[in-house]
């Protein structure tokens, strides 16, 4: 199964998962909606009461009240027992992958995005020669300026709980199409980062590029 198919079933099942646990505890999750304050407070406070993300707990928000019934608690559950077969890996195994301590920043002409730029291009080859210096340099000020002018959009991935630096996003905007590369580093890989950034690039490049199709490679 490859990588990018087994991040899409996570992805699945982890909110069917929340959606299964919000119906367990559907009078708690109704009593945090009520006494919330705006619809941020109730996504912050949903989200904490059900351990998820804050996108999970916007689909527990647009839950409708037909899903409430026996039979729709008993359907989620078999989806998600069908889902865990189809499972090589779970969260406990690569935790990052839930993306709760997981951002995306903006790319920035600062050092510290230059080498992590770098330490990328480093793994990249071309007719099986690797990059010189000159041409990743090339690509970081070529980047830089489609940024500039809005047809491409970095970012940098972030583990906000080690407070560092652990991949880079790339959108490219191609016609109607925005082409999505992910790359995390080496020593971060198999841990569930490429997962989470899968997750969080869809909602940013959707605000970045507007009415657009993300085309998403398989992470690294």
């Amino acid at each position: 199964m490859t990588t990018q198919v087994q991040d899409r079933i996570h992805d699945r099942r982890e909110l069917t998962a929340a959606l299964l646990r919000a119906l367990e505890r559907r009078h708690e999750v109704l009593d945090a909606i009520v006494d919330s304050k705006d619809h941020a407070e109730a996504l912050t406070t949903v989200a904490g009461l059900l351990d998820t993300s804050e996108a999970y707990a916007e689909a527990v928000l647009n839950l409708t009240f037909r899903r409430l019934t026996k039979d729709e608690r008993l359907r989620i559950q078999s989806e998600l027992e069908d889902l865990d077969a189809k499972l090589e890996w779970t969260a406990s195994d690569r935790p990052a992958s839930t993306g709760r301590n997981f951002r995306l920043r903006p790319f920035t002409p600062t050092d510290e995005d230059a080498e992590l730029f770098r330490r990328r291009c480093a793994e990249q080859e071309e007719d099986g020669t690797p990059w010189s210096q000159e041409r990743i340099e090339k690509e970081r000020a070529e980047g830089l300026k489609r940024i500039d002018d809005e047809s491409a959009a970095w970012f940098v991935c972030e583990d906000t709980a080690e407070n560092s630096s652990v991949g880079l996003v790339f959108g490219e905007l191609t016609g109607r199409e925005v082409d999505v590369a992910i790359w995390v580093a080496p020593e971060c890989r198999k841990k569930g980062y490429g997962t989470a950034a899968v997750k969080h690039s869809r909602q940013e490049l959707a605000a970045e590029f507007p009415g657009t199709v993300l085309v998403v490679r398989a992470p690294a």
